[in-house]
């Protein structure tokens, strides 16, 4: 009788000793998964924070761009307009190359130019 009662005793600290393992591995899966929910959260806020900035600086030089465009074609239409001895001719000069480098755009669009920037993004995004 003793046997057994001293197996009962055993098999309840067993039990007991399962029963705290089990407890400290939730706890320990709980702090595991808040853990990588904040990692989460701060990787989502780290790719907006970039995208957000990409974007800042790609407007601003956009805009930049834009104006030494337009006043390097107006300096170029003046120039050319000089050359030729008409003001508007030097304007339609400038008119007919943009007009070729829309079309040359167009025609590359589906082969070079969408490619690119969708890998840039995707490029942007997985950085």
């Amino acid at each position: 009788m003793e046997k057994t009662e001293n197996l009962k005793g055993e098999d309840l600290k067993e039990k007991v000793n399962l029963k705290d393992k089990v407890e400290d591995l939730t706890g320990h899966l709980r702090d595991f998964a808040d853990t990588y929910y904040k990692l989460t959260v701060l990787k989502v806020a780290q790719k907006a924070t970039n995208a957000g900035a990409g974007a800042l600086v790609g407007i601003t030089l956009a805009t930049l761009g834009v104006f030494v465009l337009l006043f390097a074609s107006i300096g170029a239409a003046f120039w050319l307009g000089d050359l030729v001895n008409s003001r508007a001719g030097g304007f339609l000069i400038m008119a007919g190359f943009y007009l070729l480098m829309v079309l040359f755009i167009i025609m590359l669009r589906k082969r070079i130019i969408f490619p690119y920037i969708r890998n840039s993004i995707i490029r942007k995004i997985y950085e």
